[in-house]
């Protein structure tokens, strides 16, 4: 995932439309962070470029926020967070339904921003406000669960005690650029929810959708300070991380920027919960069903052109029928459309950066080097005249000790690796520092649970690419610390106070 610090028939030549990008002409430039419930000019004269990666081009600029935009913001947060958290839980989910209606009613423009500024397709793009708001609303019908007084008798004594839900404090909230808003509202909704005030932090490609959401934000009639906005990069991540009036982190990246953060937070005993990345198996089991892999691969392996940190990029199949599979998976794959990110059938769009395109780049080389037979694509992408294309690429004949089948490549790369027999097949799955996600194909379905049961993985979806609002979410191993969605996902900002009594 993106680091803090710092379909071949289809495939035909298509110049990306100038009407996609026509309004965008004009440069968005800003010189503001939103603090305290307003936009105030950064104390940082350094800024960042907003690139649009299906055409190249500089479109918006936004202040590159400092340790001084972050004191601003995080005492803004301090300041607002007794108020916010002597507000009752049932007002608190109000506010989380007003924001989710002012996210519909902003969806139109909401999903043109965050195509623009990292090339998800507008097919993925178009549902994120809708499924944003959904996780508001379905994080608001939490709040009874913060209403109940929790009344424990005590069984090795008279008395009894009463548990209270506290929240945490001011968090930290840090998200990554492939999903810019989806990414913040899971932690957002259940921040504001516990009764947390939080300071963002986006990544520093994608700052303009966090933009809109502070409008959406004001609109909702959020109280001032409760939520607030720095963008930039390096500078400003270290200081939200490390400054002492932050009381929680939550951060979706890169295991390997997860490390640093896990090691400032303990340094400070300051709670964190880290999404983080993988390198997440699909189980084909011989009893498949042909047309459940067909319609689900391409989400399952590929989604947001492979820039997801849950896709399951190792395709383990029976070494019987590996060339059947990886020829379908070609087929699958190849025949998917790849162009404009506007254009509503288009599957895949470009990476979000030129350096993104040249790191999955340098994978494809080694794939090729350590003797990977690419079924389909295999190169950067010479069909277009600008962004940053890659060819959706299946790799057969790939062994498990390859480093395209051990290593996050986060772009549209699938490695089919054969295997012996079950046994075999969970042990490859297994044999990896990641656990994420994992799907397995199959008819059967107890067999393929049964399966699913022996992975070392968090999230396992059974013929789909597997997710559920009110299911937890989180990795094990180096996939990350921490749980989000659903109850267990509201819990991360909250903690306890048992008052114990006599009688």
């Amino acid at each position: 995932m993106q680091p803090w610090l710092s379909q071949q028939s289809a495939m035909q030549p298509r110049r990306v439309p100038e009407q996609s990008t026509e309004e965008l002409r004009t440069m968005d430039v800003h010189d503001d962070v939103f603090i305290g419930g307003r936009w105030v000019r950064s104390a940082s004269a350094a800024r960042i470029d907003v690139l649009n990666p299906a055409t190249e081009e500089v479109w918006a600029s936004v202040p590159d926020g400092d340790e001084h935009d972050i004191d601003r913001a995080v005492r803004a947060a301090r300041s607002a967070f007794p108020a916010w958290a002597a507000t009752s839980p049932t007002n608190r989910a109000a506010v989380l339904r007003r924001l989710a209606d002012e996210l519909d009613a902003r969806a139109t423009e909401l999903s043109r921003i965050i195509t623009t500024e990292n090339g998800t397709p507008i097919a993925e793009s178009g549902a994120a406000p809708s499924h944003s708001a959904a996780h508001l609303r379905l994080t608001a019908e939490l709040a009874s669960t913060l209403d109940t007084v929790d009344d424990r008798p005590n069984p090795m004594a008279p008395g009894h005690t009463v548990v209270h839900r506290v929240p945490v404090g001011v968090a930290g909230l840090i998200t990554p650029w492939n999903f810019p808003l989806g990414l913040i509202i899971i932690k957002l909704g259940p921040a504001l929810l516990a009764g947390c005030t939080v300071v963002i932090k986006p990544a520093p490609e994608t700052p303009m959708a966090m933009r809109a959401l502070m409008d959406a934000v004001t609109a909702a009639g959020v109280p001032e300070g409760v939520v607030n906005l720095v963008t930039g990069s390096t500078e400003a991540g270290t200081a939200l991380v490390t400054h002492p009036g932050v009381d929680k982190i939550s951060f979706t990246g890169s295991t390997n920027v997860g490390r640093v953060i896990a090691r400032a937070c303990g340094e400070r005993l300051r709670p964190v919960t880290l999404e983080l990345g993988g390198k997440s198996p699909a189980i084909v089991l011989d009893d498949f069903d042909r047309d459940a892999f067909a319609r689900n691969l391409l989400r399952v392996s590929m989604r947001n052109t492979g820039q997801t940190c849950k896709a399951c990029t190792r395709l383990l199949v029976p070494a019987a029928r590996h060339d059947e599979i990886a020829s379908m998976a070609g087929e699958i794959v190849s025949t998917a459309h790849m162009g404009d990110p506007f254009d509503p059938t288009t599957f895949f769009g470009p990476l979000v950066s030129a350096r993104q395109r040249d790191r999955v780049a340098g994978y494809l080389a080694s794939g090729h080097a350590e003797g990977a037979k690419a079924v389909t694509g295999g190169d950067v992408s010479t069909q277009f005249d600008r962004g940053f294309y890659i060819e959706p690429t299946v790799f057969s004949h790939v062994t498990p000790r390859m480093k395209i089948a051990r290593e996050e490549i986060f772009g549209p790369v699938l490695s089919v690796i054969p295997y012996r027999d079950i046994d075999d097949a969970v042990e490859i799955a297994n044999d990896s520092p990641y656990g994420l996600a994992a799907t397995v194909f199959g008819t059967d379905e107890a067999r393929a649970t049964a399966v699913a049961e022996r992975l070392a993985t968090g999230n396992i979806g059974i013929n789909h690419y597997g997710s559920n609002a009110a299911a937890p979410f989180g990795g094990h191993k180096d996939s990350g610390l921490g749980t989000e969605f659903a109850a267990e996902g509201l819990a991360a900002y909250l903690q306890f106070t048992s008052i114990h009594y006599q009688s």
